[in-house]
């Protein structure tokens, strides 16, 4: 099984084998940038229970094309957790930059993964004991005020690249059926959603949505002490919109009402920089969606849809792309 998986990857990413046709997407994976491919496995596997399912390393034209950058190779692996995974690429040619040591977390290349835990004192424990990096004071509980999101208890921290992550930990009645009465003693349980900051929550629902076919599953505006001590930003007020394909983690927007200072994703962020993500979307119709994509004038990193060895990579058409804020979309045809 580990080497059928591992012949079907591109940059690691595990495509789903169905041809069958979906009203909505599929998020195959969130992907990730790092600069060490082999401290960030030991880290997701050590200390949040992921396990390693495939690696690859890949070059040559097709990628360049691809990725938008000359002479890249780059080395994946794919991470599983429960039924979702992340992808890791470090790009041995170029090397990219660092995550800005000043990200905050209402700035527009903000994006992490909601990775849910049985029990969030226990996995805060772990962290601690592993030292990682806080971006929140301490585990936050949502108040019962907020009907959607009351009872909700969260916390972010960083990986060794800076990267933004969070564990959380849905009460009953919240969240996906999957999270809840857990019996089997699973202290990380999966990846609930990946979420942005947005400018414009109107803006990326006519893209998300309205172009690309994800449903609205669920909305709030989240403000208080307990929402600014999670996000470590004074004076949040967030409106919070999450999105839902037809498999994989959901897609959440995280708009900041306020405070409005939040910086947009530098303009010459390269698909080879630490802080670019990519959300993979298995899409059936590459070339339809690119055509969509080129009429609403949205960035295309690789210029056009490029062909690809499927043999190796597990599918013969690619297309990355950005959102309106200039998060990475991989949308990948089998």
């Amino acid at each position: 099984m580990a080497r059928l998986r591992a012949t079907r990857l591109l940059f690691a990413i595990l495509i789903c084998a169905s041809a069958s046709a979906l009203a909505a997407p599929v998020v195959v994976s969130v992907g990730m940038n790092v600069s060490d491919l082999e401290r960030s496995e030991a880290f997701f596997a050590d200390v949040l229970d992921f396990e390693k399912v495939g690696e690859r390393e890949v070059w040559g034209a097709p990628y360049e094309s691809l990725e938008g950058v000359f002479g890249v190779r780059m080395r994946a692996a794919e991470m599983r957790l429960g039924g979702e995974s992340i992808v890791l690429t470090e790009y041995l040619t170029p090397r990219g930059r660092p995550i800005p040591p000043d990200s905050r977390s209402n700035d527009r290349w903000f994006q992490h993964v909601a990775i849910v835990v049985s029990d969030i004192d226990a996995a805060y424990l772990r962290l601690r004991e592993n030292g990682v990096r806080h971006v929140s004071t301490a585990p936050q509980t949502l108040p019962e005020w907020n009907p959607n999101a009351g009872g909700i208890r969260a916390f972010y921290f960083q990986d060794p690249d800076g990267h933004n992550l969070e564990i959380i930990q849905y009460p009953p009645g919240k969240g996906d059926s999957r999270w809840q009465a857990r019996s089997d003693g699973r202290l990380f349980l999966g990846i609930d959603h990946t979420a942005i900051v947005v400018a414009s929550t109107d803006a990326s629902l006519r893209f998300y949505r309205d172009l690309l076919g994800l449903r609205v599953a669920g909305e709030s505006v989240n403000h208080g002490t307990e929402q600014e001590h999670l996000n470590l930003v004074a004076g949040a007020r967030l409106r919070i919109t999450a999105l839902r394909g037809d498999g994989g983690p959901g897609v959440e927007f995280l708009e900041y009402l306020s405070p409005t200072d939040g910086r947009p994703a530098p303009p010459d962020l390269a698909a080879n920089d630490l802080a670019y993500w990519r959300i993979t979307l298995r899409d059936l119709e590459v070339v339809e969606t690119a055509a969509k994509l080129e009429e609403r004038g949205a960035r295309i990193d690789s210029g056009a849809v490029v062909s690809l060895p499927a043999e190796e990579i597990g599918f013969r058409r690619g297309l990355l792309a950005r959102d309106p804020d200039g998060h990475g979309l991989l949308f990948v045809e089998p």
